[in-house]
């Protein structure tokens, strides 16, 4: 799915979040706002945009992505900017807090060919980022110094568009690649859960110890 249907299934949480946070019933907030109560519900509470789009598709003999057509091969942040955005600086802490939940980054290192940047699968344990790979493959190989205890220094981005409010993040990690091999690393490892999309044979844990995490974030005006 893109990342603008993934927008939007959070949106309800964000109203529902939010109206919580106010203190006012869907009854209040349709006061306020001139809609009706019955389709704030259906915003917080409705059903799963990717089930109704998969149901529609199937009843139209044809594919989520037939359905979505511009939606999926838009690229994401062409629009416009906001109004008068502001961007903020994160912490170290607000940095981990929004690395924590895994998902998608990408690595840059220097490879055989010259400077090499690829996504991977993530997830953390215990603040190192841990992603999969093949062994003996490209990236394995291209991540070896082939001396012991000598390891490469990478960086690894992850970041989040927000295209319905055109505002964002993006967390930046900079520290060793080190090779999972002992028994207790690659059990920590492993227990993360992290699986990479492209599937396959990816036995090979890597794990990132960040010495430095520095990030921003694009807060709409």
């Amino acid at each position: 799915m893109s990342q603008q249907v993934t927008t939007i299934e959070r949106l309800g949480r964000r109203i529902a979040r939010r109206r919580d946070e106010l203190g006012l019933t869907r009854e209040e907030l349709a006061e306020r706002t001139g809609i009706e109560a019955g389709y704030i519900t259906y915003l917080e509470d409705g059903p799963s945009i990717r089930e109704t789009l998969t149901k529609l598709a199937s009843a139209l003999d044809t594919t989520v992505e037939g359905l979505l057509g511009e939606v999926t091969e838009t690229p994401s942040g062409t629009g416009p900017a906001s109004p008068h955005p502001e961007l903020v600086t994160l912490s170290e802490s607000e940095c981990l807090h929004l690395l924590r939940p895994g998902g998608v980054g990408r690595i840059a290192f220097d490879g055989r060919y010259g400077p090499t940047v690829l996504p991977v699968n993530f997830r953390l344990s215990d603040g190192a980022i841990v992603f999969r790979t093949e062994p003996g493959g490209t990236t394995d190989q291209d991540l070896r110094t082939g001396m012991q205890d000598v390891e490469y220094k990478v960086a690894f981005e992850v970041d989040r568009i927000e295209e319905l409010t055109r505002g964002g993040w993006s967390v930046l990690a900079q520290g060793s690649l080190h090779h999972v091999t002992e028994a207790d690393e690659r059990a920590a490892a492993v227990a993360t859960g992290v699986e990479p999309w492209v599937g396959g044979e990816r036995g090979q844990y890597l794990k990132i110890i960040p010495t430095r995490l520095t990030g921003r974030r694009i807060k709409p005006g």
